[in-house]
């Protein structure tokens, strides 16, 4: 029997690495982690940097999983390619489900008044823009942010503020923490919801994680 391909997405600034905690099992899955490529240009829209991401996938209807931006990018990724399922971990469907501080973040254009030192800086960036209490968080899980080049967190940040998708795609599957300090869960509708999971739960929650994936695919 062959086995069905997933395609692992990974956060903003961080590598497959993220996933490696992760408990599906390998006879029944093929596994491929995609990675962050380099943004033609700080203009270049988020649809065409999802098209290009498409030509990393080399199998017809895959599942596609994405964890908070990359769960955005999968979506994205959908628009131009047929697939399985798609599974979002820690991230949103719609502009609706962005925190309030994006949307506030999106109309005064204050984001772009970042100096780099703190975009390329993990532990600053989550400092200045989503609170201290990440940035206690941020020594748990900087070893797996391997992307910091400029271009791309600036990209990245505009994109994931300024994202635009009215409604939701149908046939998502949204696992959710309900400590998520990124996207509150408040705003998130129709999740599974990991009662104790916060925005790095794909990594401390791994094991339920993948059993709710599994779950889903089997269904």
């Amino acid at each position: 029997m062959s086995k069905t391909p997933i395609y692992f997405m990974p956060g903003l600034a961080a590598g497959p690495e993220i996933f490696h905690n992760l408990t599906l099992d390998p006879e029944i899955y093929e596994f491929h982690y995609l990675t962050w490529k380099k943004p033609l240009a700080l203009e270049e829209t988020i649809a065409n940097y999802a098209m290009r991401m498409t030509e990393e996938v080399h199998h017809e209807n895959p599942i596609l999983i994405g964890v908070s931006f990359g769960g955005i990018i999968v979506q994205e990724m959908s628009k131009f390619m047929d697939v399985k399922k798609i599974i979002i971990i820690s991230s949103v469907k719609s502009t609706g489900e962005l925190p309030k501080r994006f949307k506030i973040a999106s109309k005064s254009k204050i984001y772009k008044l970042f100096p780099t030192q703190i975009v390329t800086n993990f532990e600053s960036y989550a400092k200045y823009f989503v609170g201290k209490s990440l940035e206690k968080k941020a020594k748990i899980y900087k070893k797996y942010l391997s992307v910091r080049g400029k271009t791309y967190i600036k990209w990245s940040i505009h994109n994931a503020i300024n994202w635009r998708q009215e409604k939701p795609m149908e046939g998502i599957v949204h696992i959710h923490g309900a400590k998520d300090e990124i996207f509150p869960i408040k705003s998130i509708k129709n999740c599974i919801r990991i009662e104790d999971g916060n925005h790095s739960m794909i990594i401390l929650k791994a094991k339920e994680i993948s059993k709710i994936i599994h779950e889903n695919l089997t269904c």
